[in-house]
């Protein structure tokens, strides 16, 4: 089933997201007080509508209720209407209400109106962007929650030629190869225990940030 998706807030971030999930075939719902910004969007989401997400008898009229997931993005320039917003998506019954955050207190007040998940997309890509930069072998990596996140990395040159049998990830560095892309190519693949790592291969691996970097840094499988 085609997912139901409200985004308020078209800034850079909110455009981005829009755009994103709408080629992924989501039904997406744009909302900006802006109209320049509802009329791009218009060209690739579902439907664009300028109005001031902090009027309740507007945004009513969404049913937010009737959405998968109701996204407040609203930027740094309007806190208050960040919360304000994400406070009449909850009231009015909103299943399931993201909101972005741009510090710890934003994100506390958040939290208190009743923000399922909360978001720093800027910090999220910082930290994303500071692994690729101290560990380059690393292709992308997401995070899977507060300590836990999803990376593919090029096969280290330690691997190459061992199965993951031999190698024992999980033993010695905490870390599951769940994937494995062939020659860094084409579709993910499950991953055969037995079978040697060919060194063009790219792994996808579940660990937690402290593992994945412990592994990286090694020069060869821990005895």
């Amino acid at each position: 089933m085609t997912q139901q998706i409200l985004i308020i807030g078209l800034g850079q971030f909110g455009m981005t997201l829009a755009r994103t999930l709408a080629q992924k075939g989501a039904e997406v719902l744009a909302i900006d007080s802006q109209k320049s910004r509802v009329e791009e969007a218009a060209a690739f989401v579902t439907e664009a509508v300028a109005i001031d997400a902090r009027d309740e008898i507007s945004l009513a009229r969404l049913e937010p209720r009737k959405r998968d997931v109701s996204i407040c993005a609203i930027g740094s320039a309007a806190k208050e209407s960040s919360i304000l917003c994400t406070a009449l998506l909850r009231q009015m019954g909103a299943p399931l209400v993201i909101a972005r955050a741009n510090d710890p207190v934003h994100r506390r007040i958040l939290q208190l109106v009743g923000a399922h998940d909360i978001i720093n997309p800027e910090e999220e890509f910082g930290k994303r962007f500071a692994n690729r930069i101290m560990y380059r072998t690393i292709i992308a990596d997401t995070n899977l929650g507060d300590d836990l996140q999803l990376t593919e990395i090029h096969t280290l040159p330690w691997m190459a030629g061992k199965t993951l049998i031999e190698l024992g990830l999980p033993k010695h560095f905490g870390v599951m190869v769940a994937g494995i892309r062939p020659n860094g190519k084409g579709n993910i693949i499950q991953p055969i225990p037995g079978q040697p790592l060919n060194p063009d291969d790219s792994l996808i691996i579940v660990s937690n940030e402290t593992a994945m970097s412990q592994l990286i840094q090694a020069k060869k499988a821990k005895p």
